[in-house]
């Protein structure tokens, strides 16, 4: 079973106690998010667990204690972006991010930090050169310390509609996304990083980026020396290539405030949620109520037989 810790909230920057008081239980308890009864209890010891995909767009709080992950494999998607605190209100400030991105980069090498420049708006006060400009400045302080960055465009979604309203944001057409991704591409190739896609249906091959998985068998492989077995995750869009997995975020507990964020409803949810939140439960929000039903999720080992990369 892969982990993702997690789409759904950046528990790295808000929630860690929680979850090393969970590795230390050996299990947690996820809401299904479509059916709030119905729990699943996930098993997180080391033989259940083939890797660990940690997102967070602050690692800070983990380099202290990345040790108490030696029993894992695992690796980091970090959201480093260009924007201020209009867009994301209570991110750190990038300067620290970056110093925390190469720290960790130190500690367990560049193939496992994957610097991810997401989602790309375009509106009044950002262009495409304003893009070029950060995206230029962000690559040539991780220069060395990653090896590959993630891109999107942003999907205007009806609640970041909502919450960008008053920002000008525009659609970006696909002349545009060609635009910005050339850029993108040739800053990229000057300081030794691949650049790759998420979750885009347009085809940016012509300009030297590919379709990418964050979720990604081909990096788990390698960094544990192991084939991966695994299948397209069916609950993930079309235009995903990520390889299945199991989140344990829950929506609405994102203390970030970005704008952007698909996973926010609104502060109001995220501010009732992070009340809730106790780092003793099992549960990252609340704890088991007498209507739940559990559920124990089998851990489906997804590691098969051990490779050599130099055959």
């Amino acid at each position: 079973m892969i982990l993702s810790v997690s789409r759904r909230t950046d528990i790295v920057a808000f929630y860690l106690d929680w979850f090393f008081n969970r590795l230390k239980e050996g299990y947690v308890l996820v809401r299904n998010p479509m059916n709030y009864h119905q729990v699943s209890k996930i098993y997180l010891s080391a033989s259940d667990i083939d890797c660990i995909v940690f997102w967070t767009k602050d690692p800070t709080n983990i380099l202290d204690k990345i040790s108490m992950l030696d029993d894992y494999i695992y690796y980091f998607h970090i959201t480093i972006t260009g924007y201020d605190r209009k867009i994301e209100p209570n991110v750190a400030p990038k300067e620290h991010i970056i110093k925390s991105f190469q720290k960790l980069s130190q500690i367990i090498g560049s193939e496992r930090v994957i610097w991810r420049y997401d989602p790309i708006i375009i509106s009044r006060d950002i262009d495409v050169e304003y893009h070029r400009k950060k995206f230029e400045f962000i690559a040539s302080q991780l220069s060395g310390y990653t090896q590959r960055c993630t891109i999107s465009f942003v999907d205007m979604y009806k609640k970041t509609e909502r919450n960008m309203k008053g920002l000008n944001v525009q659609n970006i057409s696909d002349a545009q996304k060609i635009e910005i991704a050339t850029a993108i591409s040739e800053i990229a190739r000057a300081y030794g990083l691949k650049v790759e896609t998420c979750c885009e249906d347009i085809d940016l091959s012509r300009v030297g980026i590919c379709h990418g998985k964050c979720i990604d068998d081909d990096l788990i492989a390698r960094i544990s020396g192991r084939r991966i077995n695994a299948k397209k995750d069916k609950n993930q869009r079309a235009a995903c290539g990520c390889v299945e997995s199991v989140d344990i975020g829950v929506y609405n507990t994102c203390k970030h405030g970005c704008l952007y964020c698909y996973a926010n409803y609104s502060n109001k949810a995220v501010n009732s949620n992070v009340k809730m939140h106790d780092p003793r439960s099992p549960m990252l929000i609340g704890n088991v109520e007498p209507e739940d039903v559990i559920i124990k999720r089998k851990a489906q080992r997804l590691i098969d037989s051990q490779i050599s990369f130099f055959d």
